[in-house]
């Protein structure tokens, strides 16, 4: 996979992924960055029968998972919706870069969409590291409270600054460890162990707060590191953990549900200036049909992973939380000296 300015330089061929392109047939998805901006080249230079306006849509899971499911679901409803004058092409498993760069690429238009963790986009707008606080949401329902409010909606728009639109969060549950070699039921016992996380300087802060070494680790590369031995565990919800396979060499899974990290789907503002207020229309609609979608099939992917793994002979560990909330309270305390981070903080643990 081409480095970060690999993806640029490809970016930059590539530019303007949404367009008007005439076609007499419409392809499947290409499964390179670079084989893609050649079909953008010589499409755009078809004869028109009719237009056709097409949005790329990259991230980073594998087919399987509930979010590109819902995501899939949204392209259906796009094509239906438009009468075929609408499409999204799905790019998964990082075909177009990780969700870094996938984010550097909507920024300057040479990607249409893409889903990243809530975690991955503080890096970006710092606002969103709070999502990332581990055990600022009470349980489930407190956390659609937030995300489907009004300060969800001031999170989502207010991406706009950094030339993303945040169109809507997916549910990603709630993150717990899994561990090679040591079973895990308190904060102790992450205790010189590094632990994978995301890029995500509130990712990494948790698990030093515990005691583990923080190791910030691409998801494509997580199942090797695991075997190899660079890191003796990571975080992550039970699907993810099962459909990775990560659970063949982690066989300790300790629900201590530390955070509820959301996924955060965004169009590039480029290719959303670009757009008529008809697309804008359909767009919305079919995102809005995936979200209803995604959280469904997330229960239900949430509990066949649990069934699966533990059928696998994995020992899943309920743990008590409470260890784990005191050993991370003094986080929010870093935060007094934002006013506009904690404002937000206090605001969502008063819902």
């Amino acid at each position: 996979m081409p480095d970060s300015m690999g993806f640029r330089k490809v970016g930059n061929i590539a530019r303007g992924l949404v367009r008007r392109e005439v076609m007499r047939t419409l392809p499947p998805p290409v499964t390179t960055p670079a084989i893609g901006a050649l079909a953008c080249l010589v499409l755009g230079g078809c004869t028109a029968d009719r237009d056709v306006t097409v949005i790329k849509l990259g991230h980073g899971l594998d087919v399987t998972t509930p979010v590109h499911l819902a995501m899939e679901h949204m392209a259906e409803r796009v094509d239906e919706l438009s009468g075929g004058r609408m499409r999204v092409d799905i790019f998964p498993s990082e075909q177009l870069g990780t969700e870094r760069q996938l984010l550097e690429l909507l920024q300057i238009g040479s990607v249409g969409m893409t889903k990243v963790s809530a975690a991955v986009l503080e890096n970006f707008a710092p606002r969103f590291q709070v999502l990332s606080l581990p055990y600022i949401f009470r349980d489930e329902a407190h956390h659609f409270d937030v995300l489907d409010g009004p300060i969800g909606s001031e999170l989502l728009l207010g991406l706009d600054r950094y030339r993303l639109r945040g169109m809507t969060f997916y549910d990603a549950g709630s993150r717990s460890f899994y561990t090679k070699g040591r079973r895990v039921t308190t904060p102790g016992d992450l205790v010189g162990l590094k632990v994978r996380t995301q890029e995500s300087a509130t990712a990494m802060e948790l698990v030093r707060r515990l005691g583990g070494s923080p190791t910030p680790i691409a998801w494509g590369e997580l199942y090797s590191a695991l075997q190899q031995g660079i890191v003796d565990g990571a975080e992550n919800n039970p699907p993810s953990f099962y459909i990775s396979g990560h659970y063949e060499i982690a066989r300790y899974y300790t629900l201590n549900e530390h955070t509820r990290v959301p996924d955060v789907l965004l169009v590039s503002s480029t290719v959303w200036d670009d757009l008529t207020e008809e697309e804008r229309g359909w767009l919305g609609d079919a995102v809005r049909a995936s979200t209803d979608r995604q959280r469904i099939l997330w229960r239900d992917a949430v509990d066949e992973a649990l069934r699966e793994v533990q059928a696998a002979g994995v020992e899943v560990i309920r743990a008590d939380p409470t260890p784990f909330a005191d050993a991370v309270e003094a986080m929010y305390d870093a935060y007094r000296d934002d006013p506009e981070i904690y404002a937000l903080i206090e605001r969502i643990r008063g819902i």
